[in-house]
């Protein structure tokens, strides 16, 4: 097939590129390189089924040009990372709303499928955990411009699906969970690749709140294999997934599995979220999916579990 990626220079959007190239398939990027990087696709730039081009979704006449040319998009152009989305939240939410209405609009002209990549961040302050796909969404006030980010791609998965409702556009949600691996950077606040920067650099390891808060990490290899397959499954359009991975671990215990990895002697250290962030911040006490509906339909399970995934990014750090 020929894919359109939006975001594309991005984290995950260049692991799926080179699972895409590996498959056979053609694949084109789009990325504004806001927070994606050039370096993330420089190995790929060669390869004769690979095209890049750096300008944004907002450039409607080429989005439209490069929609035509594919036969599925995958959107994974957005504003991500906590700090960022405390920092911008105007930007968080015009990024990620306005692009994923001008994608579905130009996509809807000849029923390309669109695979929307959403978040775990949507369910938000429920506590029924594990989530499943039809849990309810609760999300803080409007006065926390944390829940923005939340609230931007619930209306994405809004629209997507009624998109698909209206107009029987084939959409497929995709609802990661906190996606890790090689080339992910700490940048924006995402917490492994900072923990190990810090622990290689003898950095106090900076752990926000009180560090019992959980999450789940799975690895990016696994994240894009399952995209991939959505996006050739029949049965996965009109739906949301969950794709993640169940085995939950604190905050605390991450950093010091990181120390005991890297071999650090960096002290862990404990920083409110109100120095951290921002006055009044809120955060999901806990983040583990339920994985049923994946496993059923594309037979999901994950293969990189938590402490190789550690190696790994472990050893890109060294290597850089």
């Amino acid at each position: 097939m020929r894919a359109l990626i939006t975001g594309g220079a991005g984290f995950v959007g260049s692991h799926l590129s080179e699972l895409l190239l590996e498959q056979g398939h053609e694949v084109f990027i789009l990325d504004n390189l806001s927070t994606g990087s050039i370096a993330n696709i420089a190995h790929l730039k060669a390869h004769p089924a690979f095209h890049y081009t750096i300008d944004s979704v907002d450039n409607e006449p080429l989005l439209a040009e490069l929609v035509d040319q594919g036969d599925v998009v995958f959107h994974l152009a957005a504003a991500v990372g906590v700090k960022l989305i405390v920092e911008q939240p105007v930007h968080t939410i015009e990024t990620n709303v306005r692009g994923t209405e001008v994608v579905l609009k130009h996509a809807n002209k000849k029923k390309k499928l669109v695979l929307i990549a959403s978040t775990s961040e949507v369910y938000g302050k429920n506590g029924a955990v594990p989530f499943t796909e039809e849990a309810d969404l609760v999300l803080g006030p409007t006065t926390k411009h944390r829940w923005a980010y939340a609230c931007s791609k619930a209306i994405d998965e809004f629209l997507a699906l009624a998109y698909w409702k209206e107009k029987k556009l084939p959409v497929v949600i995709a609802r990661l969970f906190n996606t890790v691996g090689p080339r992910q950077t700490g940048q924006y606040g995402m917490v492994i690749p900072t923990f190990v920067q810090q622990a290689l650099a003898g950095r106090p390891i900076t752990v926000y709140g009180d560090g019992t808060q959980t999450r789940s990490f799975t690895y990016v290899g696994d994240v894009v294999a399952a995209l991939a397959k959505l996006a050739v499954e029949p049965r996965a359009v009109g739906r949301v997934f969950n794709i993640g991975n169940p085995h939950e671990i604190t905050i605390r215990e991450l950093a010091e599995r990181v120390k005991a990895l890297t071999g650090s002697s960096s002290p862990i250290v404990t920083i409110p979220y109100e120095q951290a962030y921002e006055a009044g911040f809120e955060d999901m006490p806990r983040r583990v999916p339920d994985t049923t509906r994946l496993r059923e339909l594309i037979g999901f399970e994950p293969t990189v579990q938590l402490d190789e995934i550690l190696e790994r990014v472990i050893e890109y750090f060294q290597k850089r």
